[in-house]
């Protein structure tokens, strides 16, 4: 979990049951971040609320404290449950791609079993194709 959480309501009273649901949602997260980068992270969450001509919409934006850059994700729906839940796929997408710019080793693309049979049928058809050409 990401230790330090700061959720605040801009005009607006958040209720218990809204910051329980956010710190486990963007707490979770933490597990997307490389093992190195785990120590002094932090998150804030702001919620406002938006009067517009065509009714009334919750902004939800979340900005992610890392060592190396700081990540920035809002969105505005009629709930603001959903503007959090469509705030953390896009924290989701953005850690992925930062994970896969702080790490060490790259992620495989095509995992689990169906990508290890497919790498291992590419290596062997490479092989074969080798030795054909030296035969001739």
């Amino acid at each position: 979990m990401i230790r330090q959480i700061d959720i605040t309501g801009i005009n607006l009273d958040l209720g218990d049951d809204f910051k329980r649901y956010a710190t486990r949602k963007i707490g979770r997260l933490e597990r997307l971040i490389p093992r190195q980068n785990r120590g002094d992270n932090r998150a804030e969450i702001r919620v406002k609320e938006v009067n517009e001509s065509h009714g009334n919409k919750y902004r939800v934006e979340v900005i992610l404290h890392l060592p190396d850059e700081q990540i920035s994700v809002q969105d505005s729906t009629m709930n603001m449950f959903a503007a959090l839940d469509i705030v953390e796929e896009k924290l989701k997408n953005c850690l992925h791609k930062y994970k896969d710019k702080h790490s060490n080793r790259p992620r495989i693309q095509g995992g689990g079993i169906f990508g290890r049979f497919k790498r291992q049928r590419e290596q062997s058809d490479s092989g074969v194709g080798t030795e054909m050409a030296e035969v001739e």
